[in-house]
Protein backbone atom coordinates (compact mmCIF):
# COMPACT_ATOMS: atom_id res chain seq x y z
CA UNK A 1 0.00 0.00 0.00
CA UNK A 2 1.16 3.21 -1.19
CA UNK A 3 2.39 5.29 1.96
CA UNK A 4 -0.03 8.06 1.78
CA UNK A 5 -2.90 6.10 1.52
CA UNK A 6 -1.41 4.00 4.72
CA UNK A 7 -0.97 7.27 6.69
CA UNK A 8 -5.10 8.30 5.52
CA UNK A 9 -6.63 4.95 6.27
CA UNK A 10 -4.43 4.63 9.80
CA UNK A 11 -5.86 7.83 10.27
CA UNK A 12 -2.45 9.37 11.60
CA UNK A 13 -3.52 12.10 9.01
CA UNK A 14 -6.99 12.87 8.30
CA UNK A 15 -6.12 13.71 4.53
CA UNK A 16 -4.58 12.02 1.80
CA UNK A 17 -3.67 15.33 0.71
CA UNK A 18 -2.16 16.22 3.80
CA UNK A 19 -0.22 13.09 4.05
CA UNK A 20 1.03 13.63 0.39
CA UNK A 21 2.10 17.34 1.28
CA UNK A 22 4.25 15.82 4.75
CA UNK A 23 5.87 13.36 2.21
CA UNK A 24 6.82 15.56 -0.35
CA UNK A 25 8.29 18.52 2.41
CA UNK A 26 10.32 15.79 3.71
CA UNK A 27 8.75 15.57 7.15
CA UNK A 28 7.97 11.23 6.86
CA UNK A 29 10.68 8.99 7.23
CA UNK A 30 10.22 5.46 6.89
CA UNK A 31 12.93 2.95 9.06
CA UNK A 32 14.82 6.33 9.07
CA UNK A 33 14.95 7.24 5.39
CA UNK A 34 13.14 9.78 3.85
CA UNK A 35 9.74 8.72 2.10
CA UNK A 36 7.81 9.65 -0.94
CA UNK A 37 4.40 9.21 -1.10
CA UNK A 38 3.92 6.15 -3.67
CA UNK A 39 6.55 4.42 -1.07
CA UNK A 40 5.55 1.08 -0.13
CA UNK A 41 4.66 0.10 3.02
CA UNK A 42 4.95 -3.40 4.91
CA UNK A 43 4.33 -4.78 8.33
CA UNK A 44 7.22 -4.20 9.97
CA UNK A 45 7.92 -0.93 9.03
CA UNK A 46 8.90 2.28 11.58
CA UNK A 47 7.16 5.39 10.13
CA UNK A 48 8.28 8.63 11.64
CA UNK A 49 6.14 11.65 11.25
CA UNK A 50 7.14 15.17 12.42
CA UNK A 51 4.39 17.40 13.48
CA UNK A 52 5.67 21.09 14.01
CA UNK A 53 8.07 20.33 16.88
CA UNK A 54 6.35 16.79 17.46
CA UNK A 55 7.56 13.55 16.35
CA UNK A 56 5.28 10.26 15.69
CA UNK A 57 7.11 7.29 15.65
CA UNK A 58 4.66 4.08 14.82
CA UNK A 59 5.30 0.58 14.03
CA UNK A 60 3.30 -0.82 11.04
CA UNK A 61 1.23 -3.71 12.03
CA UNK A 62 -1.11 -4.75 9.28
CA UNK A 63 -1.60 -3.06 6.28
CA UNK A 64 -5.65 -3.44 5.10
CA UNK A 65 -7.64 -0.87 2.19
CA UNK A 66 -10.09 0.07 4.41
CA UNK A 67 -10.90 -0.17 8.16
CA UNK A 68 -13.25 1.22 10.17
CA UNK A 69 -12.46 4.18 12.69
CA UNK A 70 -12.67 2.26 15.63
CA UNK A 71 -10.10 -0.49 14.25
CA UNK A 72 -7.48 1.73 12.94
CA UNK A 73 -5.28 1.92 15.71
CA UNK A 74 -5.01 -1.83 15.51
CA UNK A 75 -3.16 -0.92 12.01
CA UNK A 76 -0.05 0.48 14.09
CA UNK A 77 1.42 0.66 17.84
CA UNK A 78 2.95 3.92 18.86
CA UNK A 79 7.04 3.75 19.78
CA UNK A 80 8.42 6.39 22.35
Amino acid sequence: MRLDKFLKVSRLIKRRTVANEACDNGRVMINDKPAKAGTNVKAGDIITIGFGNKEVRVEVLDVRETVKKEEAESMYRELT
